[in-house]
This record gives structure tokens, sequence and C-alpha cells, in this order.
């Protein structure tokens, strides 16, 4: 009866755990984690309609991971595959890449703290590309 009820915890503990496809980190912290150290490069993609915007200057590079990098992502309860984003980015280190969406990073969705849209969507209108 004992054996039972530690494996029926055990199994429960394991489901609960599986469901929970992330952990609450920085963006920072992801993308440290997927060994982007030194950014030289960001894409960011307008959604819903295609356009993108490449980041290679330096300054705005860092202005940028300035803004973002310590926003806190939490994983979402509901996990369920959704259709569409409105913003991807990525983030180069040489030929090393990190892609997101500003809801899902690998294949989980998260909320971010404070809410990295507006962040993003004003630094994306606002961006002039710098010619070399």
């Amino acid at each position: 009866m004992k054996k039972s009820l530690f494996l029926i915890l055990l199994l429960s503990l394991f489901f609960v755990s599986a469901c929970t496809n992330g952990k609450t980190q920085s963006l920072e912290e992801f993308y440290k984690d997927a060994k982007i150290e030194n950014v030289d490069k960001i894409i960011i993609q307008d959604g819903s309609t295609g356009a993108s915007k490449e980041i290679t200057a330096q300054e705005q590079i860092e202005e940028f991971l300035t803004l973002i990098k310590d926003i806190e992502f939490t994983p979402q309860d509901n996990q369920e595959k959704r259709d569409g984003w409105r913003y991807g980015i990525t983030l180069f280190d040489g030929e090393r890449e990190f892609k997101f969406t500003l809801s899902k990073i690998g294949e989980t969705y998260y909320d971010s703290n404070p809410d990295i849209h507006p962040i993003v969507e004003n630094y994306y209108k606002q961006l002039k590309i710098e010619k070399k």
C-alpha cells in the first residue's frame, strides 16, 4: 500500500512538472543559456506585415538589449498551440542565433513582466537603421 501511494505521488509530481515547460527567468538568462554572449546583430520582424529591420550598429544593439534584457518571462498555464505573432526577434553572436517571439521562447508560451510588447513596438517604430 505504501509503495503504490508513493508511486502515485511520484507520478503526480512528474506530470505536474511536465506540464510546466519552463521556468521564470529574465530574457538575458534565456539568451545566455543559448550561448549568446556578444550580440553583433539583431533582426526584429513585424509579424503582421512581414517587414524586418536589421540592427548591426553596436550602440543600437546595446540600447535595445538594455531595454529588454531584464524583462522576466513566466510560463503561461495554457500551453495550447496558437497561430501568429506580433514581433519576432533574432539575436546573433557570430554564427549562433537565438530566436523568440514576444510570447514564445522555444516551445513554451510566456507572459512578460513588464510587458515586452509596447517596448519592442515603440523601439521598432522609432528605429532608424544607421548605414555603415
